[in-house]
């Protein structure tokens, strides 16, 4: 065991688990006030389902040896069986089996949280929780197999994904999209304005989330080494080009940059950067994260309006556009001379690794939005998943948890 390998992804684990508050506070500032506690109890509540569900069965489908054509683990971790303080794997040479468990459990935990943003303020929080705990064993697990887990086809195939751009961001994005359009528009959307309520906490929330990306990232390379720096430095230059890119284009079309704009840039950039950040050299992640402000800014400010649907946090123009962007960009830029357990990119002359990105980007997408289909109907089937008119109307912090977040004293 490695010491300092095993601090850093324990340290790297804590920051990937901020990053859920720092989702919480991020998405309840841009909800009504009415709806601030249910986006909250939304995004904490995944923690402990998912937390519970990963050590149980999980982790061993994800990342269990294979049980056949790449698809799925088996049942060799079920439970923690044979996961421990002081074992070793092909996943965790240098760290303790269990801390490497643990690191992959803030994945599992963060990225049905990112689903969230699609249906604020209009689900049924019963109907929310079994849809989370099902989309997450059926959508999130196997995709982590695929690409990630011992005997995965594409890993196998070659893929990359460094730190989850399909595996977290690809998947929950597109899954979000299904939702939406499948729960339909808020009352009254289009007819009235639906503002942030609170602007300082998306911006607060937002820090954290840029400060818990560099465990997100940095972890990934599950040592302390220099490709866990090489990932941290490029997972900042993504953020702050995005950002710049975001305030630079409103700027020009509005007249002045807005914060909200600012912040959107940032995710944006720092989910493009996801996939990439341990096979790219930092100078990278200039392009890519001006890329991921423009396609993210087209996603958010012209394609949404175009199309009605209410994706009322940009789940999909922020965390699947540049989810898929970043896996395309993987394929771009990538060098072995970063990462020997890499590739070379179509940049440097392997065509091969763009090709299989794209098939990476293609199944990832397909898979995520029959399985999240499916998953809905069902529960829509047997629980309903929205709200009655009247209780959206009144506002789910009332009529899902009979709290208010603010008390108004005379």
């Amino acid at each position: 065991m490695n010491s300092g390998d095993t601090a850093w992804v324990l340290v790297s684990t804590a920051l990937v688990f901020f990053m859920v508050p720092g989702l919480a506070l991020f998405y309840g500032g841009m909800t009504r006030r009415k709806n601030v506690l249910s986006t909250l109890m939304q995004c904490i509540i995944v923690v402990c389902l998912i937390s519970v569900q990963w050590v149980l069965f999980g982790y061993t489908l994800a990342f269990g040896p294979d049980s056949g054509f790449g698809i799925l683990g088996n049942l060799d971790f079920i439970c923690l069986r044979n996961v421990d303080f002081n074992a070793f794997n092909e996943y965790s040479k240098t760290i303790p089996h269990l801390a490497f468990m643990i690191f992959q459990c803030m994945f599992a935990v963060i990225t049905p949280a990112l689903v969230i943003g699609a249906f604020a303020e209009r689900i049924k929080f019963s109907s929310f929780c079994i849809f989370s705990l099902l989309w997450a064993t059926f959508v999130y697990d196997p995709i982590a197999h695929w690409i990630w887990g011992a005997g995965g086809w594409l890993k196998e195939l070659g893929g990359l994904d460094f730190a989850g751009g399909m595996v977290v961001h690809g998947s929950s994005g597109f899954a979000a999209l299904v939702v939406c359009l499948l729960i339909g528009q808020r009352v009254g959307y289009q007819e009235q304005p639906f503002r942030p309520h609170n602007l300082p906490f998306t911006v607060l929330g937002a820090g954290m989330l840029w400060f818990g990306w560099f465990g997100f990232n940095g972890g990934s390379a599950l040592e302390a080494s220099g490709l866990a720096v090489n990932a941290f430095v490029s997972t900042n230059i993504a953020a702050a080009v995005a950002a710049l890119t975001w305030a630079i284009w409103e700027w020009q079309k509005h007249g002045a940059p807005t914060m909200l704009g600012l912040v959107t840039g940032i995710i944006a950039g720092l989910g493009a950067i996801t996939p990439a950040c341990g096979y790219v050299r930092p100078l990278a992640a200039i392009p890519i994260g001006i890329l991921a402000g423009v396609f993210s800014f087209l996603a958010v400010t012209k394609m949404k309006a175009r199309l009605g649907y209410d994706d009322s946090l940009d789940v999909f123009g922020v965390h699947g556009i540049c989810g898929v962007w970043g896996t395309i960009a993987t394929g771009l830029f990538a060098e072995k001379a970063i990462n020997a357990a890499g590739a070379n990119g179509f940049l440097f002359g392997n065509l091969k690794l763009l090709l299989v990105q794209g098939l990476y980007v293609a199944v990832t997408i397909c898979y995520s939005v029959v399985v999240t289909w499916i998953l809905y109907k069902f529960v829509d089937a047997f629980m309903g998943m929205r709200v009655e008119k009247k209780d959206e109307i009144i506002g789910l912090d009332l009529t899902q948890h009979h709290e208010s977040a603010y008390t108004v004293v005379e």
